[in-house]
């Protein structure tokens, strides 16, 4: 089933960068990865010892000499072997946990500070399942993988060259098997991969859909497609489900693979080396040897086969890890003050061109989304001095809220000049610029948590008494009256316990908690009651004393109180004036104030 979550497949990803990508996870935990190399060889070696061992025991007994030294030597190697491979194994275990922790915490820093456009172009679910599924899926690859492939590879030839010592023609007949079963296993490797790439990306697809329907819960059982929504996940799960077991019938054909050489060759070795000691051209003692060798096989090649199937497994892995890791991201610190060492965390940053208004000029501006797009601004200018409201007024699609986008730095204007306190925005290190601006969303997003980690998202530092006046300024203290728990009240996912309204009050008090130089409100009073929205616009007008405040707005008690109004249509600046001006001299303006305006007013 395919639906619009699902995105084109990515081209893969050159070998070679896979292997520069793991060896990066891999480099910071070499020593540790090291260790558990040596423990394992240890454990190996101990093994390797005891078909020589059972070798002795053989000749003792058959020369009726006596064995109770060779039994406690082979008992302490068995006892001896076990314990130190215990112990490098949970080295490796415990490496590979932080090799995990450490992908996620470089991942998550990363995808935090993406590009609000790569953000828009992709799947969330599908982000947050890379950082989720794909990172603990190197776990292995990039600990285990390395370990087994070294110490198999070690013990694989030990095993090969004393095996020769015993009987070069038994070897050859041995090889010859594993050559003929290990050529074939080969070519399952990359099916592997395939399968287990595809796999990773249907459970990015489970997860999307999932965070489509959380986020939209209501409308879904508003909509009663409970059962459609349900069909989706179902389909991408299914879509999981069918890779996976892919996968684990290729992994599961390499495995057996193991068991089929060591038994051909176990066959083939009793047959030949049976007529080899009938023949006197070797002894029963030195047969007995050479199977054990041959047994003890099972454990190295079944490294090196687990070490290749990790590989594919962490390859696919990597290779959407990467994919991550290639979206663009925004660098904190850019601009002409870069050096001046603004904080990297622009919540908590302070401004650092004076405690004054912003001004704001547009030059010329053009902008749009994506090339294929038509463009959103045609050459927009207009200047916004120091202190005072301004209100951007005009139709859908007119371009307004994309200004504040382009204040913030959200976008880059494709043309012309963005200039807050006559700095150009691209000149700005970012953590100083958005530290100067409170900017309230469309549709005041709450952050799942307390009420008072809302109030303070953007003023981390922010006191009781500062807390308590906002409080009062946004109309919020009588509902934080009501709560049991007061600001430590739970508000839900995305503020789903608290009302529009109550949502919007949030948001306007956490910016004004900031205490910005610029404050853009972005339809800040769509959901209030009359009583609140006039309380309110009371509250902009005397912060607009104080700062420069910028409005989209479509109700017209709220446009009358600007100093200057702009008014746009189809991405261009139509006309700036007062109210009054606008209305006589822009039919427009004047058409909007008699119609839409009134209507919500």
């Amino acid at each position: 089933m395919t639906t619009a979550l699902e995105a084109p497949a990515a081209p893969a990803v050159p070998a070679r960068q896979v292997w520069r990508a793991l060896y990066t996870h891999f480099r910071p935990h070499r020593a540790a990865v090291a260790l558990g190399a040596v423990l394992a060889l240890i454990g190996a070696a101990s093994g390797l010892a005891q078909p020589l061992a059972a070798k002795a025991l053989v000749d003792r007994l058959g020369h009726d000499e006596p064995i109770a030294s060779i039994l406690l030597a082979l008992t302490a190697l068995v006892v001896f072997g076990t314990a130190v491979e215990a112990l490098g194994s949970y080295v490796l275990e415990r490496t590979a946990e932080s090799v995990v922790l450490a992908a996620r915490r470089s991942l998550i820093g990363r995808l935090l500070r993406l590009r609000l456009p790569e953000v828009e172009k992709t799947q969330p679910g599908d982000l947050m399942s890379r950082i989720t599924s794909d990172t603990t899926l190197l776990r292995a690859v990039t600990t285990q993988s390395v370990v087994s492939a070294a110490t198999g590879g070690l013990s694989f030839v030990a095993t090969l060259v004393l095996m020769g010592f015993m009987d070069p023609v038994l070897l050859g007949v041995t090889v010859g098997v594993i050559v003929l079963i290990g050529g074939a296993v080969s070519v399952l490797m990359p099916r592997i991969a395939a399968a287990t790439r595809r796999s990773q990306e249907a459970v990015g697809r489970i997860s999307t859909v999932l965070e489509r329907a959380f986020g939209a819960f209501r409308t879904i059982k508003a909509s009663g497609a409970e059962a459609r929504e349900t069909a989706v996940v179902d389909a991408a799960a299914r879509d999981a489900w069918r890779h996976g077991v892919k996968s684990a019938k290729w992994q599961s054909l390499a495995g057996s693979s193991i068991g089929l050489a060591v038994q051909v060759s176990f066959l083939a070795v009793l047959g030949i080396g049976g007529a080899r000691v009938a023949s006197g051209a070797t002894t029963i003692s030195s047969l007995i040897a050479f199977l054990l060798f041959l047994f003890y096989l099972i454990e190295p090649i079944s490294k090196l086969v687990e070490a290749a199937t990790q590989f594919q497994v962490g390859s696919a892995a990597v290779s959407r890890i990467l994919e991550a890791e290639a979206l663009e991201v925004e660098e904190p610190d850019t601009g002409a003050a870069a050096g001046a060492g603004a904080a990297p965390d622009a919540g908590a940053a302070a401004p650092t061109d004076g405690g004054g208004p912003a001004s704001v000029v547009f030059e010329d501006v053009s902008f749009r989304y994506r090339d294929d797009l038509p463009a959103v601004h045609r050459g927009v200018s207009f200047e916004v001095p120091g202190r005072g409201m301004t209100a951007f007024v005009g139709p859908s699609g007119a371009g307004k809220t994309t200004l504040f986008g382009l204040i913030e730095r959200f976008y880059e204007a494709t043309g012309g000049r963005v200039l807050v306190d006559g700095r150009d925005v691209r000149e700005w290190p970012l953590a100083a610029l958005r530290a100067s601006i409170g900017y309230v969303e469309q549709d005041a997003p709450v952050l799942s948590g307390t009420l008072r980690e809302n109030l303070t998202f953007a003023a981390p530092d922010a006191g009781e008494e500062e807390i308590r006046r906002v409080l009062v300024r946004a109309r919020l203290d009588a509902l934080v009256e009501r709560l049991p728990e007061g600001l430590e009240t739970v508000v839900g996912h995305r503020g789903s316990k608290l009302s529009g309204g109550e949502r919007q009050r949030v948001a306007i008090a956490r910016a004004l908690l900031r205490r910005p130089r610029l404050l853009l409100l972005d339809e800040a009073t769509s959901q209030l009651d009359a009583v609140n929205e006039l309380a309110l616009r009371d509250v902009v007008a005397e912060v607009a004393r104080e700062t420069t405040v910028l409005v989209v707005a479509h109700r017209l008690s709220t446009v009358t109180l600007a100093d200057r109004i702009v008014v746009m249509e189809a991405g261009r600046v139509r006309a700036v004036g007062t109210h009054a001006e606008l209305v006589e001299g822009d039919e427009l303006y004047g058409e909007l104030a008699a119609t839409q305006f009134l209507a919500t007013a």
